[in-house]
């Protein structure tokens, strides 16, 4: 199934701008890496969570070149212990399978809800790269277009200081 295309398709009928590349299948940073482009975005991790009761589930969107302090983010979430989602949930809550995770989920997100949480240090970005719910192509977005996505999509976001 091609998972892009209805990202594609949503930004396309809001007239947001975006530039992709396709690129052999990278289910992790690591992998990722070898393919990103030296094209001014700042590649990003993105990560899928749940409350400890499993009612709530979180996107963190961060720096790739960082690393992520869990047990820090959750004293700055304050939604008590945070456990990483399963592949069931991502399939269930976002329609995606790990390595595919990105913001670009919400979009598959109608009758739940994701709170997506944006690392401040990005809103110093003038791009962000992405893989549009495929980890076959990588979408580089302008932050002015992706702020204008999470405004289209509706669900709830904020930048936290997440190191």
């Amino acid at each position: 199934m091609d998972r892009k295309q209805p990202v594609f398709d949503f930004l396309n009928a809001r007239g947001i701008r975006y530039e992709w590349y396709e690129h052999p299948e990278a289910p992790t940073i690591e992998i990722a890496r070898q393919w990103w482009r030296d094209d001014g975005s700042k590649h990003c991790k993105n990560l899928f969570f749940r409350n400890h009761k499993g009612d709530r589930h979180y996107l963190v969107c961060f720096d790739s070149e960082r690393s992520l302090a869990i047990r820090d983010l959750e004293a700055r979430l304050r939604q008590g212990k945070l456990t990483f989602a399963s592949p069931e949930r991502m399939e269930r809550w976002l329609r995606l399978r790990p390595g595919s995770v990105s913001p670009f989920g919400l979009i598959n997100d109608p009758e739940n809800h994701v709170h997506l949480f944006l690392d401040v240090n990005l809103r110093d970005c003038p791009a962000y790269s992405f893989h549009p719910n495929d980890n076959r192509a990588t979408v580089v977005i302008p932050q002015e277009e992706f702020l204008k996505y999470l405004a289209a999509v509706g669900n709830s976001y904020e930048f936290i200081e997440t190191y």
